[in-house]
């Protein structure tokens, strides 16, 4: 497919430099449908990016849409700041009957505002609140989101150094496998806690993503997250878990921290919890935890209406069965198969691993720089994916869980042939 980048246009002239994503595709989307998005030249792109994992469900889901513009017609609620509505009533009752119940997770719901980084503040302003303590644990290569509170536990030096002040009561640990398996789990972090002269002031909570998504797909084992809740529990420290990103089902069962067989004190979801790609996030917490002052955390966006209908609609159709986790699963070996074939081709001198699970998977490349002219050459022959890791050495794969096993392995094919004509 050969691709004409658009003429100078508004976006160049009037929208911010700040922007990123349009830098790797150029072209104007208009309009999306399942797993494809087609352009204003009627180009058609296999979307292997879901918004971020915000589009889980795919694009434009009809049974979201469906119950998105009945709800509309009928003149339902948009705006509704935390008061009462039927539709946020009936999505905390469907949160509650098909995920909290049958999990036997005893969570309170709190709806922070419209995105991740208003989840991981709130997760953050509680923690502190509950234990009296300022500092926060996070992990290396973690990422949390980018408003202040969220980048002094993210590791990413780039995203850091753009909040223009220090950012402080946060110290990274290192997170699963970061030595290669050469030193014992939290040998570093139990020795800081135990000594009294190290300078690490005792933590309120630590934060952790089950799989660093923006940080490179890396995975933590179930026995590593069993570690750190039991640490945690010892110390009496809080355990929160960001799910913004592999929560909702992307790495098999709704909730990532379920193969670990954990509890969280917190846990934070946003991204495709809204169902159909509208703005919505929420913060967990056991109900002891729930020591809040009216109004003491708020927002203007947090009653999106609109969204609560379509995370309900997902819920009912989705994750009412069991059958979602069943597919995820099944799509994910069928993706780490094709990796494998890759990476079996190409040899551990180019390609250095391949790594997810569920359907979020990365392969990391030896030399940095190809994982983006892999994506390039990707988009170019009609694929989106993009580059993760702390030097964008990681090219990842996030396609909605609705994906069909023959997009699936269009995308694949696609994704074989890009790397193996960026050799």
């Amino acid at each position: 497919m050969t691709i004409t980048p658009p003429a100078l246009s508004v976006f160049e002239t009037l929208e911010s430099e700040v922007r990123s994503y349009c830098r790797s595709w150029p072209a104007v989307f208009d309009r999306a449908q399942g797993s494809y998005l087609y352009d204003e030249d009627g180009h058609t792109y296999l979307d292997f990016f879901a918004g971020a994992g915000a589009l889980n469900y795919g694009h434009n889901n009809p049974v979201l849409k469906r119950a998105l513009i009945d709800y509309i017609e009928r003149d339902g609620i948009t705006h509704g700041l935390d008061m009462g509505t039927t539709a946020k009533r009936a999505f905390l009752e469907t949160f509650q009957n098909v995920l909290l119940r049958p999990r036997d997770l005893p969570y309170k719901v709190m709806f922070p505002g419209p995105t991740g980084t208003n989840a991981v503040e709130s997760a953050l302003k509680l923690a502190r609140k509950v234990k009296g303590r300022e500092s926060i644990v996070s992990f290396t290569n973690a990422f949390h989101g980018m408003s202040l509170g969220s980048l002094a536990v993210t590791g990413n030096a780039f995203k850091r150094a753009g909040a223009g002040i220090p950012l402080v009561h946060g110290t990274p640990m290192p997170f699963d496998n970061y030595f290669d398996g050469t030193v014992q789990d939290f040998l570093w972090f139990e020795r800081l806690l135990e000594d009294q002269g190290s300078g690490l002031n005792t933590p309120a909570a630590v934060i952790v993503e089950t799989i660093q998504g923006e940080g490179g797909i890396n995975v933590a084992r179930p026995e590593w997250l069993r570690a750190l809740a039991d640490l945690c529990k010892r110390r009496d420290m809080l355990l929160i878990v960001d799910d913004i990103q592999m929560g909702c089902g992307r790495t098999g069962p709704f909730f990532s921290f379920e193969e670990a067989g954990i509890t969280p004190d917190i846990v934070t979801l946003s991204k495709s919890i809204g169902g159909y790609g509208l703005p919505m996030s929420l913060c967990l917490f056991k109900p002891e935890l729930d020591i809040w002052e009216p109004g003491e955390h708020n927002g203007t966006f947090r009653g999106n209406n609109p969204a609560f209908v379509t995370a309900a609609a997902a819920l009912d159709a989705y994750w009412s069965d069991g059958q979602m986790e069943k597919q995820t699963l099944a799509r994910g070996e069928q993706v780490e198969q094709a990796l494998t074939a890759i990476l079996d081709e190409h040899g551990g001198e180019s390609i250095v691993s391949v790594r997810g699970r569920g359907l979020v998977w990365g392969m990391e490349f030896a030399d940095k720089s190809r994982a983006g002219a892999v994506s390039k050459r990707a988009f170019e022959l009609g694929l989106l994916v993009e580059t993760s890791g702390p030097e964008s050495e990681v090219v990842k794969l996030l396609p909605p869980l609705t994906v069909s096993p023959d997009e699936l392995d269009e995308g694949l094919r696609i994704l074989a042939r890009a790397v193996r004509e960026t050799a």
